[in-house]
């Protein structure tokens, strides 16, 4: 698939208008994939971070492999089970400018088959972060410095969520996490069971100090 090519597809995924529509053209897209491109996508990333530390390199290579065959499997059995048919909802506004930031990623002056797996990470990415309403990092993922993608609540927070808009193929702006609060910013669970409550308050009495 070539840069001409991409630019076409992502003009079709513009126009759906429900998650659904948006699933299933993505899912028409990445089958025409193989497992062994997910296996290249995940060896040019091990070589990527062949220099940092050996214990984070391990780790963020398990969680990348993890996530990228998580969500393949899960585009395709959703895919099999007709599940796209039933998803009626609209996507999220940002999901045009997603895709046209895409093209333009894809359109750069490298080989083909660099620009193919460029452009399947951003079908998975996208699949994840417009249809299933997860981050584009995925839950767990450690950044430098010690933080990471979480969910609490029912709400995800990033790390670097609004750190990075000056990346242009940054997914920070796309990305439905929140901003991970600054350290000491408490964030109160909602909709929460009494249990759920308690655990708030003690964390709040054994870990914060207060002024006053």
């Amino acid at each position: 698939m070539d840069c001409k090519q991409i630019a076409g597809e992502c003009s079709k995924l513009r126009s759906k208008k429900t998650t659904g529509e948006l699933g299933e053209a993505i899912a028409a897209i990445v089958l025409m994939y193989s497992p062994r491109d997910l296996e290249q996508i995940q060896w040019n990333f091990s070589d990527k971070i062949r220099d940092f530390n050996p214990e984070y390199q391990k780790s963020l290579e398990e969680m990348i492999t993890g996530h990228l065959h998580g969500t393949f499997q899960t585009l395709q059995r959703m895919h099999e089970l007709k599940s796209f048919a039933r998803m009626m909802e609209s996507h999220a506004d940002l999901a045009g400018d997603y895709w046209k930031m895409v093209t333009m990623q894809c359109s750069l002056r490298e080989e083909e088959r660099v620009v193919r797996l460029r452009f399947l990470k951003f079908l998975l990415v996208g699949f994840c972060m417009f249809v299933q309403g997860y981050p584009g990092h995925p839950v767990g993922m450690l950044f430098p410095g010690g933080d990471k993608v979480e969910v609490i609540d029912g709400m995800y927070y990033c790390p670097v969520r609004e750190k990075v808009n000056d990346v242009d193929a940054a997914l920070c702006p796309f990305c439905p996490a929140l901003q991970t609060p600054e350290i000491g910013y408490l964030k109160p669970p909602m909709n929460a069971s009494k249990h759920r409550k308690q655990e708030f308050i003690h964390n709040c009495y054994n870990n914060h100090n207060f002024n006053g």
